[in-house]
């Protein structure tokens, strides 16, 4: 005579959808995410606008770290509402590091910003890179550290290029990442930003003279076909993710880099989606350092099925 508990017909449902929420629920939650966002003119008055606001807000949400480029907030005011709203918005708490305003025009000194989750990566370094000529707005670079990520240090280099020398801008992102990886002892390095790489900017005969493409230690995520722009008249690769090594492209989630169409995503005007950019946000995904995240869903689905079988056996 088999054993029959009278309440294991209502504890089976609880215990699958347990399961489910805690094992199928986080393996497929986008994992430690990394963007580079083009956000034009990011000033307190944008910041005056809420429906923007609360857009941009949901599209930093998705990330870990954010790098904002286009940034034109000496004061910090527009930084600081957008950190407001986050902290409302998502459960955990978002800081940010600023670069000064840079630029060769009073009229257009542009920051960097990184938005960061200081529950899941800290903040371990940071340099301003300091050239006489090669740069319009000189990468500000950053160091982070995080338990969550297989790769657990790693440092980020953004360029928001001037669109008349992104060539030249380009190929000396290879003098910073020299310069970073001899300072910090570390070739984990990412660079990331609207780089004007495409539509007549940068064309495939120009990168003999870009060592971040003749140099094969470095990996371009964003490819030449993805459209980061808003522009329905164009298909444009501006912004772009690239990363150096074997370590830290096997760091990163297969498939994972593309570009965030957050307009489709969150069913949003087109006049709704250029009231925050016309980029779009980058993205990539880094491997969490806990191999059960790493889990597929069916594999998950698979050996939950095998549980509930062992319950039904025993009715």
């Amino acid at each position: 005579m088999r054993w029959c508990s009278p309440h294991l017909p209502v504890f089976l449902p609880l215990l699958f959808f347990s399961f489910l929420t805690l094992f199928v629920g986080r393996a497929t939650v986008s994992g430690f995410s990394i963007c580079a966002y083009n956000v034009p003119n990011f000033s307190p008055k944008k910041a005056t606008n809420l429906r923007m606001i609360h857009t941009l807000t949901r599209v930093v949400s998705r990330y870990d770290i954010c790098v904002l480029q286009n940034v034109q907030d000496p004061s910090g005011k527009a930084i600081k509402t957008l950190l407001s709203y986050l902290n409302r918005y998502d459960e955990s708490f978002y800081q940010s590091v600023s670069s000064k305003p840079l630029g060769n025009s009073s009229g257009d000194m542009q920051q960097y910003v990184y938005l960061y989750r200081i529950n899941s990566v800290a903040v371990t370094g940071q340099h301003q890179y300091e050239s006489e000529r090669f740069f319009v707005r000189d990468p500000f670079v950053v160091k982070f550290q995080s338990n969550r990520t297989k790769i657990r240090d790693f440092i980020l280099v953004p360029l928001h290029s001037d669109p008349g020398q992104a060539i030249e801008e380009i190929d000396k992102l290879y003098n910073v990442f020299e310069e970073v990886r001899q300072k910090w002892n570390n070739t984990n390095v990412m660079l990331l930003g609207d780089f004007h790489a495409a539509c007549g900017y940068v064309n495939r005969n120009d990168r003999k003279n870009i060592r971040l493409y003749s140099d094969q230690g470095f990996s371009w995520l964003i490819r030449d076909r993805v459209d980061t722009t808003v522009n329905s008249k164009i298909s444009c690769a501006y912004d772009r993710i690239v990363v150096y090594g074997q370590p830290f492209l096997k760091a990163i989630k297969p498939f994972s880099a593309g570009a965030f169409n957050f307009g489709k995503e969150f069913k949003l005007t087109r006049a709704m989606v250029l009231e925050v950019s016309d980029h779009l946000p980058v993205e990539v995904t880094l491997k969490s350092s806990v191999p059960l995240l790493q889990a597929t869903p069916l594999l998950i689905l698979l050996s939950l099925s095998a549980i509930v079988q062992f319950f039904l056996s025993a009715l």
